[in-house]
This record gives C-alpha cells, structure tokens and sequence, in this order.
C-alpha cells in the first residue's frame, strides 16, 4: 500500500513540498501522506487530502487508492462508501491489486454500489492473478462455499493452492482440511498432515489445533497422545480454548511421565518454530 511504501522512504519534507508545488504527482502525494502521520510537519487531515486528492486526480495510482481507503474509512474525511468505490475503481482500472480486490470486496457486499457477485469475482479474480496469497485464499474459499458463486471446487482447490503454496498458512490450513475431508480432493491423510504442519510451524493456531487431533485419532499418523498433547499445548498457548479442554482429556490416559515428555516436547517445538 502507498502509505506503508512512504514509510519505507521518508522524505525531506521541504524539498518535497517544493516538488509538490511544481506539480510533481509522486510528491504530492508524498507529501499528503507526510500531513497524514505528522512527519516533518503537524498532522493536518484537511491538507492531507488536498495533495492526495490533487495526485489522484491527475491519475497517480497509489494517491486513488489511498483515497479508496480514506473514504471507507472515515479516515481524514467524511466516510462515503460511493466515493470510495470511485477512487477504488479508478485505481483497479490501472491494475492496482489491492484496489481491484477492494472493488471486488465492495461489489460483493453491494458497499457503495450495487450488489453484483460476477463482477465481484471478476475483480477479485484481477487482484488474486497478480500474486497475493490473501485474495488467492479468499477466491478459493468463495468457490468453495459457493457464496456469491457457484460452487467450482478445481477452481477452489486451484486457488487455494497457490496461496499455500506461497506459504500463507490460512491456504495451507484450508488445503490440510480439504485434504481430510476427501470431499473436492481425493481423501489423503498425509496430505492433509503435511499442509498441517507447513501451517503450524508458521504458528498458525488452527493447524496446531487440528494436528493434536490427528495424533489423538490416529489419522495419517499413528495414534500418539503424547504428540497429542504436545499440539494441544502449542495452541494452548494461544489461549485455544477447545485445545486446552482436549489436553485436559487426553491427559486422563496419561502417564505423569508422557506429560512431562509431552511438555518437554512443546517447549522444544516452541523454541524451534517461534
């Protein structure tokens, strides 16, 4: 996102006010954006939007998605759901990603335009083929459920896989599930394991959860509670509440000695992975 871009490469604020003036549309909206956090100058909202609307007028990319979100928002001005699809879409238009998968957003919930799921998907379909692992997950899983789209599971599954495959570990989650269920993938326990794991190591709760399961049930993997245990008390952590019930459960066919394994076992994979 621009902002975050900015912040990445602060300016000389007086050169670039310079700049600004001079009608240069990198720098105008640099400097709406150094009004906007109060750097190297008070924080000013009203002159914020001035310089970000003046770039964005004149087609600079970043400044019509800045004023996207501002208008979403409320952040800086009046929020205006219309006004912010317009400045969205002039952006999605020029191929921003974030701002076609905000369109998109914007046409599935009918937020500031009228309710269009195909053109929704069409949006979201724009931002997703250009690589963002999020809206990759996000298509998916509309396919998948079939909400505001008709059930297309290779397409989910399509999806679903890229943004796992990019590491984002909600799609490695959701791939281990589909994995499990056997119900848009041929059933393979394994599988499923493995995309669990990829999941968990990244410190992704769901996964750590649904591995102590595996190991409790003996699916994929053989039957171990104290490897149970060790994932439940991972998600523990996190302050799983389902996961710190079925630790309780499991401990009651336990030795003191396979807790004390399992806790040993935990604190490792902790250290290892976090």
């Amino acid at each position: 996102m621009g902002i975050n871009h900015y912040m990445e490469t602060r300016i000389d604020f007086d050169e670039c006010k310079q700049q600004a003036e001079q009608g240069d549309l990198e720098a105008q909206y640099k400097l709406g954006v150094a009004y906007f956090l109060g750097e190297g100058v008070e924080q000013d909202d009203v002159e914020s939007i001035k310089w970000r609307t003046m770039a964005a007028k004149q087609g600079y990319v970043e400044a019509q998605y800045d004023l996207g979100a501002a208008y979403l928002l409320g952040e800086g001005v009046t929020q205006n759901p219309n006004e912010s699809v317009r400045w969205y879409a002039l952006a999605a238009e020029q191929g921003h990603a974030d701002a076609q998968y905000h369109l998109g957003l914007a046409y599935y919930l009918g937020q500031g335009v009228e309710q269009d799921s195909a053109e929704a998907i069409s949006w979201i379909r724009k931002s997703a083929e250009q690589g963002s692992a999020f809206v990759q997950n996000n298509l998916g899983r509309l396919y998948a459920s079939g909400q505001g789209v008709e059930h297309d599971f290779s397409e989910a599954i399509y999806w679903i896989r890229k943004a796992a495959e990019q590491d984002f570990p909600a799609a490695q989650c959701s791939l281990g599930v589909e994995y499990m269920r056997g119900s848009i993938v041929q059933q393979d326990y394994k599988e499923g394991i493995n995309w669990y794991r990829k999941a968990a190591e990244q410190g992704y709760v769901d996964a750590q959860f649904n591995l102590g399961v595996m190991y409790y049930k003996g699916q994929g993997v053989l039957k171990d509670y104290v490897m149970a245990h060790m994932y439940w008390n991972i998600a523990a952590v996190s302050g799983d509440k389902d996961a710190i019930e079925l630790r309780g459960v499991v401990e009651k066919d336990m030795t003191s000695s396979q807790i004390e394994k399992a806790q040993d076992l935990s604190r490792e994979w902790m250290q290892k992975h976090q």
